[in-house]
């Protein structure tokens, strides 16, 4: 007999509501099986603040500390940092250099091996280099490579890349020829710019420039990357070292300051790369054993366009407005963290040498503004004629409150008048580099390796980073005096009057020297300060992990 329709409409609504309970219970016991990276302890994810979206994730086209830090986790050269900052070895298992020391041969490991399965050769390395240092691609960091034979004349367009002094006749063993003695040359091997690249990135990069790369070596691989928002890094099972890796998944937050403590509060992130100035006391009270702060060789600056500013051929213009700021009162009252005032370029802390400052260090804070008025009524400026520019800086609060105060402090004393405009990071450093629109800009800079040079190659004519446009042919003579001088002391004297004559020159205004600050969860262990800041994610752990393994 056929039920009746009440009976019908009972029964179909019961199998709909059991469907739905079903679905439910299997959606429920999914999200707890599968939770996205919230913050969820018992995931073995790690959460990392970025200030700043990379510029680009290729070791040819990089600029920035962002960049970098995700490139190390992703990459990795002949040599690499630990977590203490200390070089180690890399896809070079071991290596030795020459009684003279001009030749470096590196023995790669057998089980070093790219993303996609590929071994890592020799090969790799040799084209990689010679990338580095081909003009038309106009690398970044291509001053890492000069003091490789040949280097300098390549990038003069004298000789073809395939001149470069780097070999590989054995698919195993690597030789370096240098041009002359560089006793920092071994650190410069842990810097992504000198890392390998795959052939088939390498001649897809020769067409568009600035991509991310896809075929890694690191301990992780690029998963996904929403621009301005978030990057994804999986772990690389076939990483030759990933018995030691923790975390299975790495996500590198972009976030303004500001925000990754609020994020940090709310345990969504488990390490910031910074801490503000508005936060900092607030951090103090709340993660006294969280918080971390230690020295760091790295300046805070603001810089110069002297391509076609109004500021070229104007040191005393630039002197002016570098004598009217009040540093102590910056590092004092809107930083607040620990920050040391710079008078000079190079942080102290170089062993065998001594930083130098500008010659008014030694004056009170009213007689350098006295100084300033002076060199700007000079200059062809006054209360009828103010000098009027524009003053770029990266999409921040700190930044902001530090343009603020700048920007008073060159009002109140000079009576120029300066208009502030933020940028997103990634436009910030296109319009730096592209020396168009850009007068004056933000920026900060922190040494790659641990020597003077790290610094004071930026000021050089010829190098990528140098984007102020500096150009001063006696500088450029001492820093190479400096590069074949094998006496340690007459070295650091060379370098030192370089440094004394940029100061002179004012193509920057050294504001203060930095200390590193983090925010770091208690559950995460193998954190080590070290004055590069370099924490590579395969170094880090959960303690929660760790207990279970």
């Amino acid at each position: 007999m056929e039920p009746s329709r009440n009976w019908r409409r009972f029964y179909m609504a019961h199998r709909v509501r059991i469907c739905i309970g079903i679905v439910a219970a299997l959606v429920f016991l999914w999200i707890g099986y599968y939770q996205p990276d919230t913050g969820v302890l018992d995931q073995n994810f790690l959460r990392r603040g970025l200030n700043g979206d990379p510029e680009s994730l290729n070791p040819h086209y990089f600029s920035s500390n962002q960049s970098a830090s995700v490139l190390r986790d992703i990459g990795e050269g002949l040599l690499r940092y630990d977590s203490a900052g200390i070089l180690v070895e890399g896809v070079a298992e071991k290596w030795s250099i020459s009684e003279d020391g001009l030749l470096y041969e590196f023995k790669l490991r057998n089980d070093a091996r790219w993303s996609n399965g590929d071994p890592v050769l020799a090969r790799d390395f040799v084209s990689a280099f010679r990338a580095l240092v081909t003009p038309d691609l106009a690398a970044r960091n291509a001053d890492n490579a000069e003091h490789i034979l040949n280097a300098s004349s390549i990038l003069r367009g004298e000789l073809p890349p395939t001149a470069l002094g780097v070999y590989a006749d054995d698919p195993k063993v690597l030789k370096i020829q240098l041009s002359t003695q560089t006793p920092y040359f071994i650190q410069l091997l842990a810097h992504p710019s000198m890392f390998p690249i795959h052939e088939v990135e390498i001649l897809a990069k020769s067409e568009n420039g600035f991509g991310d790369i896809g075929i890694t070596n690191g301990a992780y691989s690029l998963a996904k990357r929403v621009i301005g928002s978030e990057i994804i890094l999986e772990r690389n099972p076939i990483y030759w070292n990933n018995a030691e890796t923790y975390f299975d998944r790495v996500t590198y937050h972009i976030l303004q300051e500001s925000a990754e403590f609020v994020r940090f509060r709310a345990g969504e992130i488990d390490i910031t790369e910074n801490v503000t100035s508005s936060s900092f006391e607030l951090a103090k009270r709340e993660y006294p054993n969280e918080l971390r702060i230690a020295p760091l060789l790295g300046v805070y600056y603001y810089g110069f366009n002297l391509t076609n500013s109004i500021f070229q051929g104007e040191p005393n213009l630039r002197r002016a407005l570098s004598l009217a700021i009040d540093r102590k009162m910056l590092v004092s009252k809107v930083t607040g963290r620990g920050e040391q005032e710079a008078y000079g370029w190079v942080p102290p802390g170089f062993h065998g040498y001594e930083s130098q400052s500008i010659a008014e260090s030694e004056m009170g804070q009213a007689e350098r503004e006295a100084l300033a008025v002076r060199l700007y009524r000079k200059s062809g400026f006054g209360p009828d004629n103010p000098l009027t520019f524009e003053l770029r800086y990266n999409t921040s609060d700190v930044q902001q409150r530090i343009a603020l105060a700048i920007q008073s402090m060159w009002s109140n004393i000079l009576g120029a008048d300066v208009t502030i405009k933020n940028e997103e990071f990634r436009v910030l450093l296109s319009n730096i580099h592209a020396q168009d629109i850009t007068e004056v800009f933000r920026l900060s800079w922190t040494g790659d390796y641990n020597d003077p040079q790290a610094f004071l190659k930026l000021f050089e004519s010829s190098n990528q980073s140098n984007l102020t446009g500096y150009s001063n042919p006696k500088y450029d003579e001492l820093i190479h005096l400096s590069g074949k001088e094998e006496d340690e002391v007459e070295r650091s004297k060379l370098l030192q009057e370089a440094e004394a004559l940029a100061l002179t020159d004012h193509p920057v205004i050294p504001l203060y020297f930095y200390v590193s600050k983090h925010l770091i969860n208690a559950r995460i262990t193998g954190w080590e300060d070290n004055i590069l800041d370099i924490h590579p994610s395969q170094y880090l752990a959960s303690e929660k992990e760790t207990e279970d393994l």
